[in-house]
């Protein structure tokens, strides 16, 4: 096996050996072999001189920054001319053989290395300055950090979020309204972060598709050698057909037969001439490059009947769209609906039903309506209601299809959106009691949506105190359809069982926007487990915690200022009891700050010595500052910028061994 490959292989290995231990509390490998696979790739990586961003050997400490500065671009980035046309392609082309290749659907980056190191990462921007994200692109899941090349190197390539990854970030944010519309807008916010840490967890990849430069030349006289070079180098181009006039229509056929099956996004194919010296003799026109062209998919549209616009409510109160159509066969398969994500859109497209839409898949997946043709729905007034605004378009319910209640249409991101403004909405019961029930929350087993459904209907459940004084209404559920004795009797042993929890499991069930279980351990345990500190702690106090930020301590403190949030708090408390905290481990290091940079050989990795720092009461921060008491780097002379920090503010630099010795084992 090549080299790299190993590198890569092993890179694999250990991030997976290291995501089971910490993220599912087991192991797939003992110390042992975990270390010395290490050593392998540790050894590799200093022959080759080929370093991966995801190795575990490079694992730094993350960094938060104030600002992204930003930077102009050394000529402009243009955009391609576009076409949808296959013979024009050929027409491109001519006689001249091109490259194919996927045009992926993110952020273009461009990626400056120099003495094979990676020194700047900078967005596109508008064309003409970007922002600098070199600290975000350290952590993205496959460019190298070190290259073998010594000169300097630039090339352009598109950072891009998988859609399967995509779907689990969306699934970890509780309110729908907080959720991302596609990879696209997750990426571009990603890439963006002023702290990596959060990029780091959203697995960015960035896939070249061009070289821009070595020291002024590109050193190439094709585009295929260029995409080469850099895969040598250990990158991950982008994915490629050489192609003529002549396979031109056979190669696209290829690309379109693999959309459905690729995990990353694309929003067509891009086509240049594979001759560089021939396409940069083209020239440009004001606003394109002549020696590329874009590709769009041309989209099959069918025609169909609007039959219904549904209105899919979630536990915020907030209101989903959907349109329902006559069934089209789209892209092979059957379509009957297509989310149309808010009441701008409605009103935007003037939905009717009866109405003759056109519909298609956008980048041949996702179903979208293109076109109303009859456009019935046709009146987009609105009207001020005092506590928002009231829409009058025709297929915008003025009450809510799950209560009945008042709907209310208020401005979210520059969009128009419905919410119920019934609180006791049954929707919004249902999403907030099965939110509260769940194994990371009050884990009350045998409680579904249905069930609940069917005790908020009977009028049986109306706060979550009901939920554990359910003993009083046995013959009424004992009679229902679906429950017997021994299913009620199985009930109310896990709502028993559920009388003591832990304190972030209790807070986590609140359904706090934006404080999942990790966040709920945090706060409790920076707030010493006192329950009457965290209810009346301030926006300030929460903002001091770390990871926490200025959006969710507001959310916490908004949520505890709530009466009706109170009072149903203190009616949950007289049913249940805390469970007793892990009592915190006592040494020299607790309530200590620490920074952690480089790579470590006593532990798996950085994020064990976290573990263990925190299992002690310490706390571990992303960078050097004032209230910063130990950096641990085991080269303890460097001249990083971590170690420079902390020599000019007096602080101790420790090796692991010094660590180690600090906290007494």
């Amino acid at each position: 096996m090549d080299k790299k490959d190993r590198i890569r292989e092993l890179v694999g290995i250990l991030d997976r050996a290291a995501y089971v231990y910490e993220q599912e509390n087991r192991e797939i490998m003992s110390n042992h072999e975990y270390d010395a696979l290490y050593d392998e790739l540790r050894a590799l990586e200093e022959e080759t001189g080929f370093v991966l961003a995801n190795s575990p050997t490079q694992r730094a400490g993350y960094e938060v920054l104030s600002e992204l500065p930003k930077e102009r671009h050394e000529s402009p980035m243009l955009s391609l001319d576009k076409t949808k046309e296959v013979p024009a392609l050929a027409d491109f082309l001519g006689e001249h053989e091109g490259m194919l290749s996927w045009k992926m659907d993110g952020l273009t980056i461009v990626l400056t290395y120099r003495d094979g190191e990676l020194v700047k990462a900078v967005t596109r921007g508008n064309g003409e300055i970007g922002e600098v994200i070199t600290n975000n692109a350290k952590v993205f899941k496959n460019i190298p950090l070190r290259i073998a090349y010594r000169g300097e190197l630039i090339i352009r390539g598109e950072a891009v979020i998988r859609y399967s990854d995509f779907e689990k970030i969306n699934e970890s944010i509780e309110r729908d309204e907080d959720r991302y519309k596609n990879p696209r807008n997750l990426c571009s916010g990603t890439v963006r972060q002023l702290n990596n840490e959060i990029t780091a967890k959203r697995s960015v990849f960035c896939f070249p598709f061009t070289l821009i430069g070595m020291d002024g030349e590109s050193g190439f006289a094709t585009r295929r050698e260029q995409m080469e070079y850099l895969r040598e180098l250990g990158f991950t181009p982008v994915e490629y057909r050489m192609v003529t006039a002549k396979t031109i229509e056979d190669d696209v056929r290829w690309f379109a037969d693999r959309i459905a099956d690729n995990d990353f996004p694309s929003d067509g194919l891009v086509l240049c001439y594979n001759d560089i010296a021939y396409g940069a003799s083209l020239g440009r026109t004001a606003k394109f490059p002549r020696d590329a062209i874009a590709f769009k998919w041309k989209d099959e549209i069918k025609t169909t009947t609007l039959t219904a616009i549904e209105w899919s409510p979630s536990r915020t109160g907030l209101l989903n769209p959907v349109a329902i159509f006559a069934p089209v066969e789209l892209e092979g398969t059957t379509v009957r609906r297509a989310s149309v994500h808010n009441v701008s859109i409605v009103e935007e497209l003037a939905l009717g039903i009866g109405d003759s839409v056109d519909v298609y898949k956008a980048n041949m997946i996702i179903p979208q309506i293109a076109e109303n043709h009859t456009r019935s729905g046709n009146d987009e007034r609105l009207q001020d209601i005092g506590t928002g605004l009231r829409s009058i378009n025709k297929n915008v319910p003025d009450v809510c299809p799950v209560c009945g209640g008042r709907t209310e249409v208020r401005m979210l991101n520059d969009a128009k959106t419905l919410y119920c403004t019934n609180p006791e909405c049954t929707a919004k019961k249902v999403g907030m009691f099965e939110h509260m029930v769940q194994r990371d929350a009050l884990n009350i087993e045998g409680l579904s949506e249905a069930t609940l459904e069917k005790m908020i209907g009977l009028g049986i459940v109306h706060k979550p105190a009901d939920l554990f004084r359910l003993a009083a209404h046995r013959d009424v559920l004992t009679q229902t359809e679906g429950f017997g004795e021994k299913s009620f009797d199985n009930l109310l042993a896990a709502c028993d069982k559920a009388r003591t929890v832990a304190m972030p499991k209790f807070l986590y069930s609140l359904g706090i926007p934006g404080i999942g279980l990790a966040n709920a351990k945090l706060i409790c345990r920076e707030l010493g487990y006192d329950w009457e500190r965290i209810v009346s702690a301030t926006a300030e106090e929460l903002r001091d915690i770390q990871r926490l930020g200025d959006v969710l301590a507001g959310n916490v403190t908004a949520f505890f200022a709530d009466g009706k949030n109170r009072e149903m708090i203190g009616d949950l408390l007289t049913e249940i009891t805390f469970e007793a905290p892990e009592q915190t481990k006592q040494s020299a290091i607790t309530g200590k700050t620490f920074v952690i940079t480089g790579s470590v050989t006593h532990f798996p990795n950085r994020d064990a010595v976290k573990d263990y720092i925190e299992s002690f009461g310490g706390k571990v921060a992303g960078s050097v500052s004032a209230k910063t008491d130990y950096l641990i780097n085991n080269d303890t002379t460097s001249n990083s910028t971590k170690n420079k920090k902390a020599k000019e503010l007096g602080i101790p630099i420790l090796s692991e061994e010094d660590f180690l010795a600090l906290a007494g084992e």
